[in-house]
C-alpha cells in the first residue's frame, strides 16, 4: 500500500499569505488617487515591462548560479578535490560578505552600466547558498548507502548520480529556493547602475518623494519573493524522495 505524502503546513498557508496581500494591494490600487507620475509608472503597460525586466534578471542569474554552484559542489565532495573546499568556499563566501550595493557599483567600473552587469554582481552574489548547500546535501549521504551502491557493481558515476544527488535534491533545491529568494531583492538595486527592474518604482518614489509609488514597488518585490519561494517549495517537496520528507 502507498505511503501518502505529508504535505507541510506552510506549502497551504503561504499562498494564502500571497492572496491575501495581493487583493489587499489591488482594492489600494483602485481605490487610491494617484499623481500622473505614479499613474504612467503604475500602468500596466509599464508595470509589465519593468516587471518581466526583474523576473529577467532574476531568473537569469540563478540559471548561471546553478550551472556554476553545483557542478564545483559536485567536484569539490570528490576525494581528489575535497582539499580545495574550504578556499572555494571562502571565496564564494567573499560575495555575500560584500555589500550589495557595494559590490554592483564596483563590478560598473570593470563592466560598465545595464543588465550584463547587474547579472555578474547577482551571480557572485548568490552563489554561496546553492555552493554550500551542494556539498553539505552530498557530505550527509550515509556512507554505508554509498558503499553498498559500489559493493553491487555501481561506478562512481552511476553511484552519484544515482544514490548521491537523488538522496541530496532536497538540500539543494533549498539552496536554489533560497537563492532566488535573495536574488528577488537584490535584483532590486539594479536600477543603480542603469538595469530595469522593480527597484525602479521604489528609486523614482524615493527620488521624486511618491510614497505610493514607493509602497507599491516594495509590495510586488515582497509579493514576487514569496511566489518564487512558494513554487520553489513545491518543487522541492515533489522532487524529494519518499520517505525523506
Amino acid at each position: 500500500m502507498n505511503r501518502i505524502r505529508r504535505v507541510p503546513l506552510d506549502v497551504w498557508f503561504e499562498p494564502l499569505i500571497i492572496l491575501v496581500i495581493g487583493i489587499g494591494y489591488v482594492l489600494w490600487y483602485r481605490s487610491t488617487t494617484f499623481t500622473p507620475t505614479e499613474q504612467a509608472s503604475l500602468s500596466w503597460a509599464n508595470l509589465q515591462t519593468t516587471l518581466l525586466e526583474h523576473i529577467k534578471l532574476t531568473v537569469t542569474a540563478t540559471v548561471i548560479v546553478v550551472v556554476i554552484a553545483i557542478p564545483l559542489g559536485i567536484a569539490l565532495t570528490r576525494p581528489a578535490l575535497r582539499r580545495f573546499e574550504p578556499a572555494a568556499v571562502n571565496i564564494a563566501n567573499i560575495g555575500q560578505a560584500a555589500p550589495a550595493v557595494g559590490l554592483l557599483v564596483l563590478f560598473t567600473f570593470w563592466l560598465g552600466t545595464g543588465f550584463r552587469t547587474a547579472i555578474v554582481g547577482l551571480v557572485v552574489y548568490a552563489v554561496l547558498p546553492i555552493l554550500q548547500n551542494t556539498i553539505v546535501g552530498l557530505r550527509q549521504v550515509d556512507q554505508r548507502t554509498i558503499e553498498a551502491s559500489r559493493g553491487i557493481g555501481f561506478s562512481g558515476a552511476r553511484t552519484l548520480f544515482q544514490v548521491e544527488l537523488p538522496l541530496a535534491v532536497p538540500v539543494i533545491l533549498n539552496g536554489v529556493r533560497t537563492a532566488l529568494v535573495i536574488l528577488v531583492g537584490t535584483a532590486t538595486l539594479s536600477t543603480f547602475i542603469g538595469a530595469t527592474s522593480l527597484g525602479t518604482l521604489i528609486t523614482t518614489g524615493v527620488t521624486l518623494f511618491l510614497p505610493k509609488l514607493l509602497v507599491s514597488g516594495a509590495i510586488l518585490v515582497a509579493l514576487l519573493a514569496l511566489i518564487i519561494d512558494w513554487l520553489g517549495r513545491l518543487v522541492e517537496l515533489a522532487a524529494t524522495p519518499r520517505g525523506i520528507s
